[in-house]
C-alpha cells in the first residue's frame, strides 16, 4: 500500500501535517539518510529522517514541472 516516491533535489513535496506557519509544502535540498527540506511558507529549513517523509508526503511535484508553471 505504501507509495514508492522518486525523491530529487528541487522537488517539493507535500507532507500531512503543516508548519507552524500554515504551509504543508516544503522543497528539498539535501537527499540521504536524512533529508533537508526547507519550508515553501516562511523558509525555515529541517534536518529529518528519509523514513519520516516518506511516510507523511501526500503528494510530489517534480522540479521539471515546476519550473515549467
Amino acid at each position: 500500500m505504501d507509495q514508492k516516491w522518486n525523491f530529487e533535489v528541487g522537488d517539493v513535496v507535500k507532507l500531512k501535517k503543516p508548519h507552524p506557519c500554515g504551509s504543508h509544502e516544503w522543497e528539498i535540498l539535501r537527499i540521504g539518510a536524512d533529508f533537508r527540506l526547507k519550508c515553501m511558507g516562511c523558509g525555515h529549513q529541517v534536518m529529518t529522517e528519509r523514513k519520516m517523509v516518506e511516510k507523511n508526503a501526500r503528494g510530489l511535484t517534480k522540479a521539471a514541472e515546476k519550473q515549467q508553471g
